[in-house]
């Protein structure tokens, strides 16, 4: 399985997404957005934004997991990562983002 991104509603009726990689484990999951076309575009934020490892914002939570944050150029955050146990394992997560956001396809559950 390839790496996609799934476009989704929230339970509000917002839209939100996921970059899931190529074993389905979810690395990125993004804000909520009003609209549809918002959520695209935030897809598209990160399919550009993921290629400078500068955008990557790299954290550790109060107890004590880690976790990264992906930052536009404007500073806005697109999208935050899941809770790592280490930076290794954070720095693999980034790793994923920056080599499969790129070609990823969007699996578009709200049209369904």
């Amino acid at each position: 399985m390839a790496a996609k991104f799934e476009l989704k509603h929230t339970e509000s009726g917002e839209f939100t997404f996921n970059l899931k990689a190529s074993n389905g484990q979810v690395v990125l999951t993004s804000q909520t957005y009003a609209d549809r076309k918002s959520a695209l575009k935030g897809i598209e934020s990160v399919r550009k934004h993921a290629a400078k490892d500068g955008n990557f914002e790299r954290k550790v939570a109060s107890n004590g997991k880690h976790y990264f944050v992906l930052n536009a150029s404007n500073g806005q955050i697109i999208g935050k990562s899941q809770m790592y146990a280490s930076a290794a394992t954070m720095a693999g997560g980034i790793a994923s983002v920056a080599s499969n956001a790129g070609g990823a396809d969007v699996n578009d559950l709200t049209a369904k």
